[in-house]
Parts: structure tokens; C-alpha cells; sequence
């Protein structure tokens, strides 16, 4: 490969603790040590981008950094038999993006066993259209599946059913027969939800109980929760007897202020779903999942294409919670 320096995404703190994102060129060199180089087609902007492209230290802790935890691609040279030159592959989530240059740059290396081959059925496009956002959807759902919570028991909320995780839950669950309770804070996205797959639109605010009451009214059979905080503190005292809740996210708040009796008198289960450190056995039949029975029509109306130049608004967009659905930047490596 003739090519040695690439564009990519940068930022760095200023003097008085600010952080500023440019656009530079950089070397093949800098790149870290891996034995997997790619080239990179596609990423995605997920909210922990933008938290990273911000000076996040809870996500980045070494600066200047390039974010990017989802990555689509060609691999250009590779020391392992497992992947061959020109071999189309993803990479999401292990150290990608927050410690380690990520897809907002046209070239990342990698250790092979971050790297996971694009399954037959699938565009690189359509991958990171998934992303790490629907890979922790689909995660989601499938806890629930394998806990057997089924359609025939009820109705199942998603929290934060606009953003990426939700979004991808409502379309899944929809899929698998499930009556699907959409919470959303966005009234001028309720069309988009519903024709997603939800049955009912419920607005933030009729999500969030009284605190002081420690159980309520069961209603759901399932919850995909993806916001943390008093909704999901609401949610789960309104899950039916046997029922499960899964967690993946803190948008709202990392705390939760709840009783032990939903637990304890209704037997609810409390998933805990990490895309980050998932095993690359799961990691792999989920994806083959999303590639077959679970991949979604119309994937490109569920999300917007960028570019590397209009990547920062969009950052500022997300941090602001005014993204619906997904981004994709596509950069135009020659």
C-alpha cells in the first residue's frame, strides 16, 4: 500500500481545560501496534463519541485521541491467517475509540481478536448502521429471549426509544411479536416510533413514578432500558411477576433509587448488557443474527450519512439529544 498518511478526526485540550476537534493529517506510524490494519469505510457516531470527542475522562483518559468505537472496512495488511488482505471486516467496541484510535479515522490498526468478519448478508454500510448501538439492542433482546419472556405475556417498554440502542429494540422486538411500549421525550418523533414497530408512544414524563412508592402496577412482561435513572427505577417496579429489565445506559442518571421488593416479591431479573467486553462467541452469533432472521428492512431510512467535515455538528447535535435514529460517517479513502 503506496498510501501512508490519512485524514482523521482530532482532539486535544487546550491550555485552560477545554477541548478543541479538528481535522488533521496523520501517519500510518502513529498508529498503534496491532495485527490487523484497516481501512476504514464506515463508522458511526454513538452518544459515548460524542462524550469521548468531548474531553470525557470517564471514556478517554489519555488526550489528543481520535474517537470512533465502530468501524467497517477493508483490511489492508494483516500478520494472522485468520484475515487476509482485502477481507471486508467490523470492529465495535473493545478499546476502539476511547483508548485507542477509533473509526473517525480513514485507517485504524487493531488486535486480531477485536476484528470480526463481516457476515455474508450484510454491507459494510448496513453494519455500522447497527453499529454498537444495534449490537447492544440485539444483545438486549436476546437476554431476554434466553430468560423467556415472551410475547404472549405482555407488553414490553424500551426507554430512550429514539436514540440508537432504543430505536434498534423497538424494531426487534417488533419483529419477534412483541406489544411494544416506546418512551420517548421526543412528541415530534412519536410517527417515526410507531412505524418502527411500537403500539403506543408513552411521553417521558408519564414514565417516571412516584418515588416513594416501592412497587407499582404491574404492566410490563420485559423492559429494555437504555437511559438508567427514574425511568428505569419506574420501570422496574412495574414489571410482572417473573419478568426482566435490561440495563445498558446512564443518559439519564447512573444512580437507581428503588427497593429490593420488585425482586424479591415479584422475582424480576436486572440484566446488566455490556457491548464492550462482549466474547467474540456471542459477539459473533448475535451479528449473524442481524445479518438473517433479525436484519431490519429499509435500514438506510433509520439513518443519515455524513461526512468527515460534518462530523463536529453532529457531535454538539447528539450531546444535545437532537439525533433520532443513527449517523454514519463515510469517509472517501482512495
Amino acid at each position: 500500500m503506496d498510501k501512508k498518511t490519512f485524514k482523521a478526526l482530532w482532539v486535544e485540550r487546550n491550555e485552560n481545560d477545554t477541548y478543541k476537534r479538528s481535522i488533521i493529517t496523520r501517519s500510518l506510524d502513529d498508529l498503534p501496534s496491532g495485527e490487523v490494519l484497516v481501512k476504514v469505510n464506515y463508522s458511526s457516531l454513538n452518544y459515548k463519541d460524542a462524550l469521548s470527542a468531548s474531553g470525557n475522562r470517564g471514556v478517554t483518559k489519555r488526550y489528543p485521541h481520535t474517537p470512533g468505537i465502530d468501524a467497517s472496512g477493508e483490511v489492508v495488511s494483516s500478520d494472522v491467517e485468520e484475515f487476509k488482505v482485502g477481507q471486508l471486516v467490523i470492529v465495535t467496541c473493545y478499546g476502539l475509540g476511547m483508548n485507542t484510535p477509533g473509526g473517525f479515522g480513514e485507517f485504524i490498526r487493531v488486535p486480531a481478536s477485536w476484528v470480526l468478519p463481516c457476515p455474508e448478508g450484510l454491507s459494510l454500510y448496513e453494519a455500522m448502521v447497527y453499529g454498537t448501538g444495534g449490537f447492544t439492542a440485539a444483545l438486549s433482546v436476546e437476554r431476554l429471549l434466553n430468560l423467556g419472556v415472551k410475547p404472549e405475556q405482555g407488553k414490553v417498554l424500551v426507554t430512550g426509544a429514539t436514540g440508537g440502542v432504543g430505536s434498534f429494540a423497538v424494531a426487534l422486538l417488533a419483529r419477534e411479536g412483541f406489544e411494544v411500549v416506546a418512551v420517548s421525550g421526543k412528541s415530534d418523533k412519536e410517527q417515526f416510533l410507531l412505524d418502527l414497530g411500537a403500539q403506543r408512544v408513552l411521553p417521558r414524563e408519564k414514565a417516571v413514578g412516584s418515588a416513594q412508592r416501592a412497587i407499582l402496577k404491574p404492566q410490563w412482561a420485559g423492559v429494555v432500558d437504555t437511559v438508567g435513572g427514574p425511568i428505569l427505577a419506574t420501570a422496574i417496579k412495574g414489571v410482572k411477576y417473573g419478568g426482566a429489565v435490561t440495563c445498558c445506559g446512564n443518559a439519564a442518571s447512573a444512580d437507581l433509587d428503588l427497593t429490593v421488593y420488585p425482586f424479591i416479591l415479584r422475582a424480576v431479573s436486572l440484566l446488566g448488557i455490556d457491548a464492550a467486553e462482549c466474547a467474540m462467541e456471542m459477539r459473533k452469533r448475535v451479528w449473524l443474527k442481524l445479518a438473517g432472521k433479525w436484519k431490519l428492512p429499509g435500514l438506510e431510512s433509520m439513518a443519515v450519512t455524513i461526512t468527515l467535515e460534518e462530523l463536529d455538528q453532529y457531535i454538539e447535535k447528539i450531546l444535545h439529544g437532537r439525533v433520532s435514529g443513527r449517523v454514519i460517517l463515510r469517509h472517501t479513502v482512495e
